[in-house]
C-alpha cells in the first residue's frame, strides 16, 4: 500500500472522431511521461467520443472496439493506470455513460456507470436530456490503484451529495469527477461544488474536464468550461489546468494528508443520520 500516489488529470478538447481523440491522448501522454510517472491517469468524460451536432445518434462502442486495444497498448507501454472518464458504453444493448479502467497489463475494466443523468432547461437555452441517450446506472463503484481507494462519480454526479457520502462512509481516499461542464454553470458552480466535495468526504478529488470550443467533424460547435482541477482533503486547490485546451496538471496525494485532515476534525465519528 503506497503512502503517495502520482496523478495525472487530464483535459481535452475532444470531438465526433474517435480517431481524433485517440491522436489527442496518445500526444497527451507523451507529454506527460517526459517528465512525471502518474501511476493513476484519469481523462474527463467524453474522451473518446463528444457530440458536438446536436442530436445526432450516438453509437455506442462495446469491449472489442478498437480504441481499447490501443489504449490498452498506451497503458502497457507507460505502466500506468488509464481511467477513461466516460465512454458511450453498450452493455446487453443498453447504452450507459461508462467509466473504464486500463491496468499497467492492459486490462480494459468497466467500473462504473453514471447515475445521475442530465436533463436540465437553463434559462435561455435549449432543453438538455442526456436520457433520451443513455440510461441510468443503478449503484456507486470504488476502485483500487495501489492500494488507494477510489470512488467514481461523473459529471451532473457532482451535485448529488448522497453519492459523495457513501463514498466517505467507506473511507475513500480519492473521488474522481470526470466531466464536460457547460460554461454558465461552470462559472456558477464548478469549482465551489468541487471543494465542498472534497471537504465534506475528507478525500481528494480529482476533476479531469473537457475544456475549449469543440469543432464537430461534421458540423456544429459547443464549448466546455474546463478548469480540470484537484482538491485536497482541507478543501483546496492543489493543482488545475486553467487555460481552455487540452493539457495535463500533476499532483502527488499523500496519505498523511488524508490523516491529518480527519484527525483534526473527526467527521467520520461524528455523524448522526445514517447513509445507506
Amino acid at each position: 500500500m503506497s503512502s503517495e500516489l502520482v496523478v495525472a488529470a487530464v483535459q481535452m478538447t475532444s470531438v465526433d472522431d474517435v480517431d481524433a481523440n485517440l491522436q489527442q491522448i496518445s500526444e497527451l501522454l507523451k507529454e506527460t511521461f517526459k517528465k512525471d510517472q502518474p501511476r493513476l491517469v484519469c481523462f474527463p468524460e467524453n474522451c473518446l467520443y463528444m457530440r458536438v451536432k446536436e442530436g445526432e445518434p450516438i453509437n455506442g462502442f462495446d469491449l472489442s472496439h478498437s480504441a481499447f486495444a490501443q489504449l490498452s497498448s498506451l497503458a502497457k507501454q507507460y505502466k500506468t493506470h488509464l481511467h477513461l472518464g466516460s465512454v458511450p458504453l453498450l452493455v446487453d444493448g443498453v447504452l450507459f455513460n461508462s467509466s473504464i479502467l486500463i491496468t499497467p497489463e492492459g486490462e480494459v475494466r468497466p467500473t462504473y456507470q453514471k447515475m445521475h443523468l442530465f436533463d436540465i432547461q437553463l434559462e435561455g437555452q435549449k432543453p438538455i436530456r442526456e436520457s433520451d441517450v443513455f440510461s441510468h446506472g443503478q449503484k456507486p463503484s470504488l476502485i483500487e490503484v495501489d492500494g488507494w481507494r477510489i470512488g467514481e462519480s461523473i459529471c451532473y454526479d457532482l451535485r448529488f451529495s448522497e453519492l459523495f457520502a457513501r463514498y466517505a462512509k467507506q473511507d475513500a481516499d480519492l473521488i474522481l469527477i470526470p466531466a464536460a461542464f457547460l460554461v454558465k454553470t461552470g462559472e456558477a458552480h464548478w469549482e465551489v461544488l468541487l471543494r465542498a466535495r472534497a471537504i465534506e468526504s475528507q478525500a481528494y478529488v480529482l476533476a479531469s474536464a473537457q475544456g475549449g470550443t469543440h469543432h464537430g467533424v461534421r458540423g456544429g460547435s459547443r464549448d466546455t468550461f474546463g478548469h480540470t482541477s484537484v482538491i485536497d482533503p482541507w478543501g483546496a486547490v492543489i493543482a488545475q489546468v486553467k487555460e481552455s485546451r487540452p493539457g495535463v496538471t500533476i499532483a502527488i496525494l499523500s496519505r498523511g494528508r488524508i490523516a491529518q485532515v480527519r484527525q483534526q476534525i473527526p467527521m467520520k465519528s461524528h455523524r448522526r443520520l445514517p447513509v445507506a
